[in-house]
């Protein structure tokens, strides 16, 4: 009977330890794999390049790399400054980037940088190549799940998370239908999160119904641009349902944000809240450049957040435990 026990309970460690080892969370960056770290501080939705100029006519081998550097490393050394360590860079193909610049720049901030896969619809299909018309959604998400596997193109760098965009509309055009369908069977073979520009709730819910459909885990969509949304209740059904919702412009109108975050916690729903700025950037098309800084969250938003009550649990929440949680990727024991 003793040794039925003892069987029993060394049984249960051992199960106890492999699924332990099941829900090990990695973070893919532009310079490798790595743990994630919930006491780190994220930015999760910035920008360091951004070229507007279209699918059809964007050309990286023009942009000047030294110029681009010069501008934006100050900027990236005042946040890690801050005790920033995550960077993500949520420009995608076709409008500005390139992973060897963000591993360059990575080891000159010293911060851990990820970059993307996926291709961007909003702007009525301007930023995505003409090939996608042609293309079914199974086919191009291999194109994303080989940047996974393989790396983007022949850097060996590879992508953290799917960055898709959509139109603001209650129902999704064919391309951008496509391109959420494309979205969650790339998750579904890589576990990469899905981070997808939408705005207001209106172009959410389609996308919503979409993943429903496909039997994507909520936790594993990002409702990009939510502060877009004037009904603030649309975030409390967004979270019942388990979705991340992203309040990412704070590098333009805290006070937007600000109240939208009180709201938050009045609601009970911090912990499906990320924020960020959406800011920098450097603009190729343009002569002089105007760099938004990625700083307004540490220098005017918290000390705001704290004035009215918020506990340093509730912004290590915001700005560690809630990213760390929706960008890591489970991996094998």
């Amino acid at each position: 009977m003793q040794c039925s026990v003892f069987y029993f309970f060394f049984l249960l460690v051992i199960c106890m330890a492999c699924s332990e080892a099941q829900t090990i969370k990695t973070i893919v960056a532009v310079h490798g794999d790595q743990a994630v770290d919930e006491n780190a501080t994220w930015l999760s939705h910035e920008h360091i390049l951004v070229d507007f100029i279209g699918a059809d006519s964007i050309n990286p081998a023009a942009w000047q790399y030294a110029e681009v550097e010069e501008v934006i490393l100050p900027h990236l050394n005042a946040i890690k400054q801050k005790g920033v360590k995550y960077f993500v860079d949520a420009t995608p193909a076709f409008l500005g980037r390139h992973p060897r610049f963000l591993q360059q720049l990575r080891e000159a901030s010293g911060l851990t940088i990820i970059t993307n896969t996926g291709w961007y619809g909003a702007r009525s299909d301007q930023h995505v190549p003409e090939a996608i018309h042609s293309m079914t959604p199974d086919q191009l998400s291999r194109v994303w799940i080989d940047e996974f596997n393989e790396g983007i193109g022949d850097t060996g760098i590879r992508p953290g998370f799917i960055k898709i965009g959509v139109d603001p509309q209650a129902v999704l055009d064919a391309v951008d239908r496509k391109l959420v369908m494309a979205a969650i069977l790339t998750h579904q073979a890589t576990g990469m999160t899905i981070a997808s520009h939408t705005g207001g709730a209106a172009a959410f819910w389609p996308q919503v119904h979409l993943a429903d459909s496909m039997s994507l885990p909520p936790q594993a969509f990002i409702w990009v641009h939510a502060q877009n949304e004037d009904n603030d209740m649309e975030y409390v059904k967004a979270a019942d349902l388990g979705y991340w919702i992203s309040l990412d412009g704070l590098g333009w109108d805290l006070d937007r944000h600000f109240e939208k975050l009180i709201f938050a916690k009045e609601k009970g729903i911090l912990d499906h809240i990320l924020i960020s700025h959406d800011a920098g950037w450097f603009d190729p098309q343009k002569k002089e450049q105007s760099i938004t800084p990625y700083t307004d969250i540490f220098d005017k938003l918290i000390p705001r957040l704290q004035a009215h009550g918020f506990s340093a649990e509730e912004i290590k929440k915001l700005l560690q435990i809630n990213p760390a949680l929706a960008f890591s990727i489970t991996t094998e024991p």
